[in-house]
């Protein structure tokens, strides 16, 4: 189903209740010139116009009740369409996983999320809003039929020009929406970037050309903003051109029949209103734009929600000590090679620190064997199940990851640790970490608001390595500790060694002390298993020895 299509469908409880007052106010609009061309005919008659009158003030009545009856439904609609599909995003963002994600910039995702989502949102009752804005004109044509078939004809003249200029005008603003959003995306994803690298800006003293790498799309956004403009701008000329001309050529049918006897002053006053409501299609430009804008915004939705999310099985694990076997997987980025035709066994419960060059793939093997990532040839197996097969919570229950730069998220020191966990798991996995020595140092220990812990790049990886601590299987530490010092270092690894073959730790590190200490090395280079053995083994060549610098 197309992204609007299924944004319009999400709204149909609430269309009914924009829609039928807007018919209501549709009707009123119709019925009014008749009923003022009643009225007009009453005083030259001298007799009965203040019961069309007091129809008239009825009708107005029932149009002004019909209106804020339409907007509630309009924007309760909006709000709960937004809500409804910033939830879908959100979800299917963390369901497509870390590699499919990368082909979106972050800020560009949250340029979808927050701001194309709106809207998209407006998708129902726009559709809701652009058909009724037709039955006026439908309306009057056949009323101005029924008043004198030469009226309808110089109506539908007039009209058929102002219906091409509201299909020119809404082709052109969808290309010009589609456009500036995919330029302010790439200006958000730049922001993103140089937000979370300001401290490296500004000591490498870059700061004017990384405002000018952000402000690069400016010009282009610029120019989508003079283009959006000319289309309206061009389309209200044309509508000021055309709509009079639908006045007059209605008016000047009118004089003739007038003057003929064929039509009353009350039917001749009655037709010049269906004239003005067919001019005024001309002024509809906001109910066709924002239809533009939502089949713009559905449409960059739909590029998030047209990534397949990761696939999970449904086996479980057996009893094991979480043995990994990588067989004959390989991994590309496009053209580039990433690792290939990698088989490995990595014995479980061992320590087993990966070792090599930058650009060797050391983080991309950690990916697979934590299943951030699927590999495109061959496959990864924990305790003789492919990771692909198991289901999505017995696989975070057995492989924890723990990176180099941890993202920490939640309310509190505690949530970042694990949100809604026991707490004394929480403290368990800190101690472990020995992150519970600074924590209980804070104001509010554990409750301490994440955003008001002052910590270093030290403590931020203790509150990662003890999120990714309570893992029954495999642990995946991907230059985990590289930010700490060396006692704090020594100490959590002799905490891993410590672990009696619970479980698999695998370990990438550019320490010669954390590879001395792991059972076996995994050496890459290329992307390829150079060697794997004990430190002490591989030190004997000085390749290897290289790799530490």
């Amino acid at each position: 189903m197309r992204p609007f299509t299924a944004v319009v469908r999400r709204s149909g409880g609430w269309l009914p209740l924009i829609g039928l007052p807007g018919l209501v106010g549709t009707l009123v609009a119709l019925a009014r010139p008749v009923v003022f061309g009643n009225a007009v005919d009453a005083i030259f008659a001298g007799s009965g116009s203040g019961r069309w009158f007091a129809i008239a003030a009825g009708l107005i009545a029932a149009g002004v009740l019909a209106d804020l009856i339409g907007a509630y439904a309009d924007d309760m609609c909006v709000a709960s369409t937004t809500a409804w599909l910033r939830d879908r995003l959100v979800r299917h963002v963390f369901a497509i996983g870390l590699e499919r994600s990368r082909r979106f910039d972050g800020g560009d995702l949250v340029s979808r999320v927050s701001g194309n989502a709106v809207d998209a949102a407006e998708a129902g009752p726009s559709v809701v809003t652009a058909g009724l804005s037709l039955l006026p004109p439908v309306g009057s044509l056949f009323l101005l039929a029924f008043i004198d078939p030469w009226l309808a004809v110089a109506f539908l003249a007039g009209v058929t020009l102002v219906g091409l200029v509201l299909w020119a005008f809404t082709k052109h603003t969808t290309e010009v929406v589609i456009a500036y959003s995919r330029a302010l995306g790439r200006i958000a994803a730049r922001l993103s970037e140089s937000l979370s690298g300001a401290r490296t800006i500004a000591a490498a003293g870059t700061v004017e050309r990384e405002q000018c790498r952000v402000l690069e799309a400016l010009p282009a956004l610029h120019e989508q903003g003079r283009r959006s403009w000319l289309v309206l701008s061009r389309s209200v000329a044309q509508a000021a051109v055309v709509g009079p001309l639908v006045i007059a050529a209605v008016l000047t049918a009118g004089g003739f029949a007038l003057l003929a006897g064929r039509i009353s002053p009350g039917e001749m006053f009655a037709a010049s209103q269906y004239a003005v409501m067919g001019a005024g299609l001309g002024g509809l430009t906001g109910v066709f734009g924002r239809l533009a804008r939502a089949r713009a915004g559905a449409g960059r939705a739909g590029e998030v929600l047209a990534v397949s999310p990761v696939e999970y099985g449904g086996l479980t694990l057996p009893d094991g000590p979480g043995k990994v076997e990588f067989r004959a997987v390989s991994a590309f980025a496009g053209d580039t090679t990433l690792v290939e035709d990698v088989d490995l066994v990595v014995p479980g419960g061992t320590s087993v620190a990966v070792v090599g060059r930058s650009g060797a793939g050391k983080s991309v093997l950690a990916e697979l064997a934590a299943r951030l990532r699927d590999p495109e040839n061959g496959q990864v197996l924990l305790d003789g199940v492919p990771l692909a097969e198991l289901s999505h919570e017995v696989l975070r229950k057995a492989v924890g990851c723990a990176f180099e730069r941890p993202v920490l998220v939640g309310a509190t020191v505690g949530d970042a640790i694990g949100v809604g966990a026991d707490p004394d798991r929480i403290r368990e996995a800190a101690r472990a970490t020995h992150a519970d020595d600074f924590v209980t140092r804070l104001p509010d220990g554990y409750h301490t608001p994440l955003a008001e812990a002052p910590m270093s790049g030290g403590e931020a990886q203790r509150l990662g390595l003890a999120r990714a601590w309570p893992a029954e299987r495999l642990l995946v530490l991907d230059d985990a500790t590289s930010s700490l010092d060396m006692v704090t270092e020594m100490q959590i690894s002799r905490t891993l060694a410590e672990d009696h073959g619970r479980r698999t730790r695998l370990v990438v590190t550019h320490r010669v002390s954390m590879a001395a200490r792991a059972d076996l090395v995994v050496w890459l280079e290329d992307g390829r298993v150079r060697a794997v053995g004990s430190h002490e083994e591989l030190w004997e060549q000085a390749a290897y020895q290289g790799v530490f610098g």
